[in-house]
């Protein structure tokens, strides 16, 4: 548990750091994000040890799932965006409020983050040494991927965005659900890479 209460505490401050009002403005949001990664999934990494290999067990439909989840979960938070607007009205500038982080960065540096550092370093972290670390202490994995959900929501909290949690939570079971199912972090990693360069770069949602 002291393990978790570290890594969660870590991801806390860098979220911080990222989303809050009193340091957002002052540091470039996508270099946080790549140390944020590199420190997280460093930080699982030496913690998961030999389990770590096991997690990346693949094979040739791990890729087909991680295309095709990337492709639903896109579908839904388009049908979504339309929903939150017709449901509050401060929906769209909050929405739209998420993608001001692209500004002062270059598209090609913001895609290869998101594709090869951001994506995997997220999964490797959430769900494959929260989660993992959660079900072993009790092993409840439905329960778990609840808590986990609610932990990855949580560190988004200083945003003061309620959309974004609320993408937060609904990336987080979504993705959680595939990890469970698919026992391998390889879909898991290729469908969250494949999201985020869909949201933030090829088909904003703003």
């Amino acid at each position: 548990m002291k393990r978790i209460v570290v890594g969660i505490f870590i991801a806390l401050v860098l979220w911080f750091i990222m989303f809050s009002p009193f340091t957002a403005r002052e540091v470039n949001f996508w270099a946080v994000m790549f140390l944020a990664g590199i420190i997280l999934s460093a930080y699982s990494i030496g913690n998961l040890k030999n389990q770590f290999k096991e997690l990346l067990n693949f094979n040739f439909r791990h890729i087909l799932v991680g295309i095709f989840s990337a492709f639903v979960l896109y579908l839904v938070f388009f049908v979504g965006k339309y929903i939150s607007i017709a449901l509050f009205d401060f929906s769209q500038n909050q929405i739209s409020s998420v993608y001001t982080t692209k500004q002062g960065t270059p598209l090609w540096v913001i895609s290869l983050l998101l594709l090869f550092v951001i994506g995997p370093a997220e999964e490797i972290f959430w769900r494959g040494f929260i989660f993992t670390k959660l079900n072993e202490i009790r092993n409840k994995p439905y329960v778990n991927l609840f808590w986990a959900t609610l932990l990855y929501t949580f560190v988004h909290i200083w945003a003061l965005n309620l959309m974004l949690l609320i993408a937060a939570f609904v990336c987080g079971l979504f993705w959680g659900y595939l990890f469970l199912r698919n026992k391998s972090l390889v879909p898991v990693i290729i469908s969250h890479s494949l999201w985020d360069f869909a949201v933030f770069v090829l088909f904003p949602l703003n």
